[in-house]
């Protein structure tokens, strides 16, 4: 892989970002940057709903988050994996955006958190919601709005090794010069 390679993979949680984040990192042999709400909970040792409700009223939460994320991204070659990675890494050689329905999404969250299946998918639908309220808030993203990217991938019916190779696919055939 030539230099230079810097990707944003985003979408909504239960989306697979994390997961498939460390896939192409480690396909592509860079540096993983996955530095979340849920890094900070852990850092400062609090539990991760609690910064997540701190964040909604206190912005100098996600301006950290996202400030540092993106600084650590400018560093050299790596994989941004972040709920707002495609719109924050403009430079990004390649942007990819996570998809899947919201009850999928919700099945995600309970195999891997536990749970009430309606439950999960009424918070879900909620976290959306104040996420996306903050996100406009803050930086006038709609994370509702991803046309730009250059990749958009259903991980519905895909596992996340198959949607690794696609976004591995695309950022070599992206980074190889055509021949004249």
């Amino acid at each position: 892989m030539s230099n230079h390679v810097r990707i944003a993979i985003s979408g909504k949680s239960g989306c697979g970002n994390s997961t498939v984040s460390r896939m192409v990192a480690e396909k592509l042999g860079v540096r993983l940057i996955n530095f979340t709400f849920r890094t900070v909970a852990e850092e400062k040792g609090m539990a991760f709903e609690e910064l997540r409700h701190l964040a909604e009223t206190d912005p100098s939460w996600d301006r950290y988050v996202d400030t540092r994320q993106v600084e650590l991204a400018r560093e050299g070659d790596c994989v941004l994996g972040s709920r707002l990675a495609v719109w924050l890494l403009d430079d990004a050689d390649l942007k990819v955006y996570l998809t899947a329905s919201e009850r999928v999404r919700a099945e995600r969250i309970v195999r891997r958190e536990g749970g009430n299946l309606d439950d999960v998918i009424a918070e879900t639908r909620e976290r959306d919601k104040r996420d996306r309220e903050r996100y406009m808030r803050l930086y006038g993203i709609d994370n509702d709005a991803f046309a730009f990217v250059d990749l958009v991938i259903d991980t519905e019916d895909r596992g996340p090794e198959a949607i690794a190779d696609l976004i591995v696919d695309a950022i070599e055939k992206k980074k190889t010069p055509i021949d004249s």
